[in-house]
């Protein structure tokens, strides 16, 4: 029997995962979409972590290749590491069910940009869903497997952070059509994207995409409220639930399937009502599609494009209210906890003066007092490769300064290619890398990777060794520092492989303290 749930965003999407025997999920970690692997795997799902976003959309590429249900988590930039597989499976469509859940961070409440995901959708050519709560999540994400399996390609479902943490009544479904049986079927044409077939996979897919359009114009995910004929407005995700509150006299157009467009559903809506204004979150995407198709709508002011929309600026944008809007509080800034030992890294790299390029993680906090030790910061696994290109291009004086600092995690995600680049295209000067391996994803909520030993859910696994996979890769010199504990000692090394025209990696080792009561209370949790 359906039964009700208190949940958020991301504990919806886990449920319906599991509730329609979604065979795999695999995801890299990052706020806001961290949660979802976690509450799926415990629901009995079977949820792992890749090393990153590329690997976890390509492993589940190959399970719905078998006809599983499998689905794909990560951040919105996270995407921009898949895109790859992405571009691709777009074209050759995939036999199974496959879900990429993308959750896109407006107002940047944990994330260096805050880019609109609905554009890959445009651009890789697959449909794309919009919850606007944890209802839609749960919903959506069981229709995004059925679009999925009745198309023959790949779906996003695009949350956004206010969806994915914030809770709401959820009813589940009884009635959810069985999982196909797990077989393979060879078939090269779909499947090899030489270009000759991909050539012909490019042509299907445009055809796919005008089938969910045509679907779309008169689908469940179009929902209009006709109300006031004076104001109409169209409006998706959580941007719906704040045009409820700020204008409930409107008539409302409200779009779940917001790609492919259902245009002539929209052409009709407008027609029905005096002004017509599209109030969404983000880059203007609906807005510049309806006025490309030649439907009079109003789009926002440049000024709402950045940061989350809330009911009082819903309430400005309806009104053309383009005066300064009132400055946001500025909360406490984040910093490293006390005790961390990443502090005691930051203190020594301050304190000698060196250019560091800085990495994404915990220790990106050290740009922040009383550190302010990080020079650069772009994406995952870029401080070294940065680092590189400074070395490269400096004076020799300038350049043995650098420093380039990437935490454990990281250097699992992308770091190792930037090892590669070091070891081959070795500077002049050499370099110096810091991996601070603190034994955790610890900025995203102490998840477990390939260094850790241990799976998603806490069982045993192999345990990759960052010193020895270094050592095969011939860099010169591999050391292994508790700067906690051996604080001179860090100094005196670091300060020595700087003066040498080596090739240099110090592994600045000591477990963080979140991580070490995580896994006493799992010890706990395991003798009981």
């Amino acid at each position: 029997m359906a039964k009700k749930f208190l949940l958020s965003g991301n504990e919806a999407i886990a449920m319906a995962a599991r509730d329609c025997r979604v065979s795999l999920g695999v995801g890299y970690p990052g706020t806001p979409s961290s949660e979802i692997l976690d509450e799926f795997s415990k629901l009995g799902g079977k949820a792992q972590w890749a090393p990153n976003e590329k690997v976890s959309l390509e492993v589940a590429i190959g399970g719905s290749f078998a006809q599983g249900r499998c689905m794909a988590t990560m951040k919105h930039v996270g995407v921009n590491v898949a895109a790859d597989p992405l571009f691709t499976i777009a074209y050759s469509g995939t036999p199974g069910g496959l879900v990429l859940i993308s959750a896109d961070d407006p107002g940047m409440a944990s994330s260096q940009n805050e880019q609109d995901n609905r554009r890959y959708a445009i651009s890789a050519g697959v449909p794309l869903l919009e919850p606007s709560d944890s209802q839609e999540a749960y919903d959506f994400t069981i229709k995004a497997f059925e679009l999925s399996e009745k198309y023959k390609t790949l779906v996003i479902l695009r949350m956004t952070t206010r969806v994915c943490h914030s809770k709401s009544i959820v009813v589940t479904n009884d009635n959810i059509a069985p999982a196909p049986a797990i077989s393979y079927t060879k078939d090269v044409k779909s499947n090899v994207m030489i270009p000759a077939y991909a050539r012909l996979a490019h042509k299907r897919m445009r055809q796919r995409l005008a089938d969910i359009a045509a679907f779309n114009e008169s689908s469940e995910f179009v929902k209009e409220e006709i109300n006031s004929t004076e104001l109409g407005v169209i409006s998706s995700g959580i941007s719906y639930m704040h045009v409820k509150d700020a204008a409930p006299e409107a008539s409302v157009l409200k779009i779940g399937l917001s790609y492919p467009l259902p245009i002539e559903r929209i052409r009709a809506f407008a027609a029905k009502v005096k002004r017509c204004v599209v109030v969404e979150e983000g880059d203007p995407i609906v807005a510049e599609a309806c006025l490309a198709a030649g439907i009079k709508v109003e789009g926002k002011n440049e000024m709402y494009r950045f940061g989350e929309l809330n009911v009082g600026r819903v309430r400005r944008i309806l009104a053309n209210d383009t005066t300064p809007e009132e400055a946001i509080p500025s909360g406490k800034p984040p910093q490293l906890c006390p005790g961390c030992p990443h502090r005691k890294s930051y203190e020594v790299l301050r304190d000698l003066n060196l250019i560091v390029t800085g990495d994404i993680g915990c220790y990106t906090l050290g740009v922040l007092p009383p550190f302010e030790a990080i020079d650069s910061c772009v994406c995952m696994g870029a401080s070294i490769t940065t680092g590189l290109g400074l070395r490269h291009v400096l004076p020799e004086k300038d350049a043995k300064r650098v420093v380039s600092v990437i935490g454990d995690s990281t250097f699992w995600h992308t770091g190792i290619n930037g090892i590669v680049e070091m070891v081959y295209n070795r500077p002049a000067t050499g370099h110096v890398v810091v991996i601070l391996d603190n034994g955790t994803t610890a900025m995203t909520g102490l998840q477990e990777h390939a260094g850790t030993g241990r799976h998603l859910d806490n069982s045993a696994s192999d345990k990759l060794v960052i010193e020895d996979v270094l050592k095969a890769m011939k860099v010169d010199n591999v050391d292994i520092v508790d700067t906690t504990l051996e604080n001179e000692r860090y100094k005196a090394l670091l300060q020595e492989r700087l003066a040498s025209n080596d090739i240099s990696v110090i592994i600045a080792r000591r477990p963080c303290i979140l991580g070490v009561a995580k896994l006493a209370k799992a010890a706990k949790k395991e003798v009981k």
